[in-house]
């Protein structure tokens, strides 16, 4: 860090630019600049939306339950078809 401090002594002491022709930009639209963007817009709401819980896990009956199974197991028969 030394040599860097002797590198560009020569600018240290010189007074700061402000321009003439523009007006000098707020802190919050300075700092809007450097801050990160959001390239893909809506991405956090969905991944929120979609994490939610909306339904109540479904408790089927042994008879709903052997139903299901029976038309899973005739699905995975006849998956080539």
């Amino acid at each position: 860090m030394a040599s860097g401090k002797k590198e560009y002594s020569d600018i240290f002491d010189r007074p700061h630019h402000v321009s003439s022709k523009r007006p000098q930009m707020s802190r919050s639209n300075r700092a809007a600049q450097f801050s990160p963007f959001a390239a893909l817009t809506g991405y956090d709401s969905l991944v929120a939306e979609s994490a939610r819980v909306t339904d109540q896990k479904v408790k089927l009956s042994d008879e709903e339950y052997e139903v299901l199974n029976k038309r899973l197991n005739y699905l995975q028969d006849h998956l080539s078809e």
